[in-house]
């Protein structure tokens, strides 16, 4: 039976989305402990770009993750308070901090590729569908570059 989120169709995108992103999150946290590591899934976007592409400055992260720069920073300082991560200062800029994963944050990214391989064939079935969600995601995201959603409600308004 469908509730009335899930009737009202697109006018609840975000709502869908967000409690889609909080399953899988959910779900992710539960792989993770079992397989008795301890990882938040919010970490990783953080983990991985920096395992990936390091060092790099707050900034170049908070681009990578697609985050704010307060939300980033936020992340950043649980994560060196967990010694997941170092900050350096940048030896061409002096204002510039360098954020780079820890012998522990290698450590712990090397007990997880494993882990990785897995969520990744279980999304793949999951998401194994008629309409391929990454793919859609990539162009409603495109459109968003584009124009807004909300610019495209102002130009929209405007017509009525």
């Amino acid at each position: 039976m469908k509730n009335i989120i899930d009737e009202s169709g697109l006018l609840a995108i975000s709502t869908r989305l967000q409690r889609l992103s909080d399953q899988l999150r959910k779900d992710g946290q539960l792989i993770y402990k079992a397989y008795g590591i301890d990882f938040e899934p919010k970490w990783f976007p953080v983990i991985y770009t920096l395992h990936h592409k390091s060092p790099l400055s707050v900034m170049d992260i908070s681009m990578e993750i697609g985050y704010t720069h307060p939300s980033t920073i936020s992340l950043l300082k649980e994560l060196e308070k967990l010694k997941l991560i170092e900050s350096k200062r940048d030896k061409k800029d002096d204002r510039k901090r360098l954020i780079q994963l820890t012998t522990k944050g290698k450590d712990l990214v090397n007990q997880i590729e494993p882990i990785w391989k897995v969520m990744v064939a279980a999304l793949e079935t999951l998401t194994a569908t008629t309409n391929n969600i990454m793919k859609a995601i990539d162009e409603v995201e495109n459109n968003m570059k584009q124009q807004g959603f909300y610019n495209r409600a102002e130009q929209i308004k405007q017509g009525y």
